[in-house]
């Protein structure tokens, strides 16, 4: 029996600092288990998508089960190269900047520094079809492009469907009849895709490509439900959306901006993936994981820090930006990237993401800051002062740091090595407790 897999898709208080620094570390979507990343082109009812998605393994044992609002004809269906998700994750990833302190002592200006094919003979073929009918199955239409063989399905009820499945050697796991049913009642088709395995090593590719699809709907939405049907655990999504005019955010659930420009301790510079895993982990839990995320959110013409450049108008194309024109001009015009993230199981997420794309053209981007310390010999009252201010900034950088990750404040300060030191000195250069009487 081949395995189903149900991918969704239509499957502190901190020092405010400007932008600027000089970009170190990024938090891609790689450092996260289950990961998902679906990239959305939307402009009025036109939608391009591209799905990928983690799946290691076998793949005779990939399939995907897609509910579409709209039937869709065999060029609205496309193979995609990986580099460009790759791209976009990179771009649009929350990153860790780095600024350094200056001698106090001079005057400055801060530094920002599986399957096999399903070819048959006709009368294979058209049994096949009879039997599908007599389930309320219709297959729309097939159709092989690149490496996946794909049909086109709609169903007059959730068991026939369930049952065409089961024959047709997928796995469906207990729950998956309720969901299908409500796609079914909202007259929506199913995208069924699976490895053509003679394609695939024609092609010469060792691991499965994005999936695009192009369509026509009113519907702005990620239904998601399916792949909570047989998940093992929570599932980690990345969506990128593609819009002329402003951020996107989801209607049904509150998308909730990340904590930003909050200054952390030096340390985090070894070891940021750890450090972003157990920030989102910890922001989730205190959202009860119902809500979505919002860690990016620019014009793409430009970034501040670059985690990585822009995607030239060439890759944009490729992705689906329809309005774009064809010359080779500079510049990624009229396009407006948002970066949502989510964790979700069935319990959390009952419903299919629902978007709307807002004219909020504010740059947002996950950030989060180290300051080097200024070694120097200069002695002046203002290197005096940046002493005892010192001790107090790595405090704060320590309480920001376990209020962001939930990691407890002692063994923070004692992995900063500042648990030892005195006390500092307030502005009269005394300990705090001599004032006292």
């Amino acid at each position: 029996m081949k395995r189903l897999i149900f991918l969704i898709v239509i499957t502190v208080a901190a020092n405010a600092h400007a932008f600027c620094g000089f970009y170190v570390a990024k938090g891609d979507a790689k450092i996260f288990n289950r990961a998902s990343q679906v990239a959305i082109v939307r402009d009025g009812d036109h939608t391009v998508m591209t799905m990928a998605n983690d799946f290691r393994g076998d793949p005779r044992e990939f399939a995907v089960v897609i509910p579409v609002p709209t039937p869709i004809e065999r060029g609205q269906i496309h193979v995609a190269d990986k580099a460009l998700i790759d791209h976009l994750d990179a771009y649009s990833s929350p990153r860790l900047v780095e600024y350094f302190d200056y001698d106090p002592c001079m005057a400055y200006d801060r530094a920002e520094r599986s399957m096999a094919p399903m070819s048959v003979g006709a009368a294979a073929k058209d049994s096949a079809q009879a039997r599908a009918r007599s389930l309320g199955v219709t297959i729309e239409a097939s159709y092989t492009v690149g490496e996946y063989d794909i049909l086109i399905l709609s169903a007059k009820q959730s068991n026939g469907l369930e049952i065409w499945l089961r024959e047709n050697g997928y796995t469906i796991p207990n729950g998956a009849s309720a969901v299908l049913g409500s796609y079914i009642r909202q007259n929506m088709k199913f995208f069924v895709a699976r490895v053509n395995l003679a394609e695939q090593a024609k092609l010469g590719f060792s691991y499965l490509r994005p999936i695009q699809v192009a369509y026509d709907s009113p519907k702005f939405m990620l239904p998601i439900r399916l792949g909570t049907v047989n998940a093992n655990g929570p599932q980690e999504l990345f969506i990128y959306a593609l819009t002329k005019n402003g951020r996107v955010e989801t209607t049904n659930y509150r998308t909730v901006k990340l904590p930003t420009d909050v200054d952390v301790p030096m340390f985090v510079r070894d070891e940021f993936a750890p450090f972003y895993k157990a920030l989102f982990s910890e922001q989730v839990r205190r959202e009860d994981m119902s809500s979505v995320f919002l860690e990016y959110a620019w014009d793409m013409n430009w970034c501040d820090p670059c985690a990585a450049d822009p995607l030239s108008r060439e890759e944009l194309r490729k992705l689906g930006v329809f309005w774009l024109g064809n010359d080779d001009r500079g510049g990624a015009q009229d396009v407006f990237l948002t970066r949502l993230h989510v964790r979700y199981d069935r319990a959390h997420f009952p419903e299919d993401l629902v978007f709307q794309q807002t004219g909020d053209k504010r740059n947002f981007q996950a950030r989060y800051v180290l300051h080097h310390a200024w070694t120097g010999s200069s002695d002046c009252p203002g290197a005096r002062d940046y002493q005892r201010e010192l001790r107090n900034r790595w405090e704060r950088e320590a309480v920001n740091l376990s209020h962001l990750t939930g990691w407890t404040i002692s063994n923070v300060r004692k992995k900063m090595n500042i648990a030892s030191l005195a006390p500092p000195l307030d502005k009269k250069g005394k300990r705090w407790w001599e004032s006292l009487w």
